[in-house]
C-alpha cells in the first residue's frame, strides 16, 4: 500500500520525506473509499471546503483502490484545500470498499470519524450535524438515514435500485433484529463513529456495506440517527452490480454464522444439501453400468466436494488462510469418509450392547457423527496450526 500523508493544509507529502510527521488531530476525520472516482474528487473537496472547516476542524483520508488517475487527481486537488488531505493507495484491494474503510479507520487521527462515499451522493454539509448529534446524545455511532422523517432516497437511480435497496434493508433487519435495533438504514454508507468505539482488527469486511459490519460485530452502546437526502451522482456510474450483490449475500451469511451454534446449524443445512449431488451421481453411475458399491463410494465424493465448496465460501471464508487449499480439502474428505466408516460399528454397538432399536440407533449415530464431523472440521481443518498464529499476526503487523 502506498501511504501519502498531508502534514499541512493544502499539501500532500510523503512520510518518507517528512520525518514521519502526521497531520495534527482534527475534530473529525472524513474517510472516503474511492474506486475510479477521478471525475468526482474536485467537486467533493469543494463541497467539504464550503461546509465543514468553518464549523469544526477536519482532515480527509482517501483510501483508493482505483485503476485510473484518481490518486493523481486527489494530489492535485489537495493543493487548493484549506485542510489536510491524505491518500492511501492500495495495490491489493482486500475486502473491497469495506476493507478500504477499515484502512481509513486505522489511519484516522481524530476523535470522530465520518465515513462517506466519493461520488457526492452524501452531502458533506451534514458532517457537522452527525458529529454534533453524537456529542449531544453520547452516541458512539450516528447514522445518516434515508428512512426517517426528513430523509429521502431520491438519488437512487431507477426502480430496480430502489427495489434492491428495500429488499436488502428488509433482509438485514430481519437477520439481525438485535444488532440493528435503532438503525433504520443499515445499508447507509454515510455515518459517524467515535474512534474509541472502533476495534478495527475485529472487522472482517466483504464488499461495500461496512456499516453492517460495524453494527453487528462491535456495536456501540448508544446509536443515533439524522435524516439525509441521498443525492444524485455528480459524475460516473454506480459500482454496485450482480457481483457486489453476491458478495453482500456472502457477507450476510458470514455475519449470521459467526457464533458456533449458528455455524453448527449452517453445517447441518449444507450437509443435507449434499444429498442432492450424491443421489444424482449415484443415479448416473449405476445407469452407466457401474456396480452400486463403487458407485456409492464415488457418488459420496461428489457430495463431499459440494459440501466443501459451500462450507469454504459460506461458513469459514475468513479462516481459509490458515492452511493451503489442498491440505483443507484432504482433511475435509478424510473426515467426511470417516463418518461413513464410524457410523456402522456405532449403530451395531447401540443395538447389541445397549438394546436400542435399529431406527433409533441409526438416528442417534447420525447425530453423534454429525457433531463429531462439525467439531473435527473446525479443529482439524480451519483452526490455525499450533505455533503459527502468533507469527502470522506478527508478519501481518509488519
Amino acid at each position: 500500500m502506498t501511504h501519502e500523508h498531508a502534514a499541512v493544509p493544502g499539501e500532500l507529502t510523503d512520510p518518507a520525506n517528512s520525518g514521519g510527521a502526521l497531520a495534527e488531530p482534527g475534530a473529525v476525520t472524513l474517510v472516503v473509499p474511492t474506486f475510479n472516482e477521478s471525475a468526482n474528487i474536485r467537486e467533493l473537496l469543494r463541497q467539504i471546503a464550503e461546509s465543514v472547516p468553518f464549523q469544526l476542524p477536519c482532515e480527509v483520508v482517501f483510501v483508493d483502490d482505483s485503476t485510473d488517475d484518481t490518486p493523481d487527481v486527489i494530489r492535485e486537488a489537495a493543493r487548493h484545500c484549506p485542510f489536510p488531505v491524505t491518500v492511501l493507495h492500495r495495490a491489493e484491494p482486500v475486502g473491497g470498499l469495506g476493507g478500504a474503510v477499515v484502512e481509513g479507520l486505522r489511519a484516522a487521527t481524530s476523535e470522530w470519524i465520518v465515513v462517506m462515499d466519493g461520488d457526492c451522493q452524501h452531502p458533506p454539509s451534514l458532517v457537522p450535524e452527525l458529529v454534533a448529534t453524537g456529542e449531544r446524545t453520547g452516541a458512539g455511532l450516528v447514522v445518516a438515514s434515508r428512512y426517517i422523517e426528513g430523509g429521502s432516497r431520491a438519488g437512487l437511480a431507477g426502480g430496480y435500485r430502489v427495489a434492491v435497496s428495500r429488499a436488502a434493508t428488509w433482509l438485514t433487519k430481519s437477520l439481525f433484529p438485535r444488532g440493528l435495533r435503532g438503525i433504520s438504514d443499515p445499508m447507509s454508507g454515510f455515518f459517524a463513529i467515535r474512534r474509541a468505539d472502533i476495534t478495527a482488527d475485529t472487522l472482517k469486511p466483504l464488499g461495500y456495506k461496512i456499516l453492517l459490519e460495524l453494527a453487528v460485530r462491535g456495536r456501540p452502546a448508544r446509536v443515533g440517527e439524522v435524516p439525509f437526502v441521498f443525492q444524485d451522482r455528480f459524475a460516473g456510474h454506480s459500482k454496485s452490480g450482480a457481483r457486489e450483490g453476491l458478495r453482500f449475500l456472502r457477507h450476510l451469511i458470514g455475519l449470521r454464522t459467526a457464533s458456533p451454534a449458528a455455524r453448527l446449524i449452517g453445517f447441518g443445512l449444507i450437509g443435507a444439501s449434499g444429498f442432492l449431488p450424491n443421489l444424482l451421481g449415484l443415479w448416473a453411475l449405476t445407469r452407466a453400468g457401474l456396480h452400486y458399491v463403487p458407485a456409492e463410494i464415488a457418488a459420496n465424493q461428489l457430495g463431499v466436494a459440494w459440501n466443501l465448496v459451500l462450507i469454504e465460501h459460506l461458513l469459514f471464508r475468513d479462516r481459509r488462510g490458515h492452511r493451503r487449499w489442498w491440505d483443507r480439502a484432504c482433511r475435509f474428505a478424510l473426515l467426511a469418509n470417516a463418518d461413513l466408516v464410524l457410523r456402522i460399528p456405532l449403530i451395531a454397538l447401540l443395538v447389541h450392547r445397549f438394546g436400542m432399536g435399529a431406527l433409533g440407533a441409526t438416528a442417534l449415530a447420525l447425530a453423534i457423527t454429525f457433531v463429531l464431523r462439525f467439531v473435527g472440521t473446525e479443529a482439524l481443518v480451519y483452526l490455525p496450526r499450533r505455533g503459527r498464529g502468533g507469527s502470522t499476526a506478527a508478519r501481518r503487523a509488519v
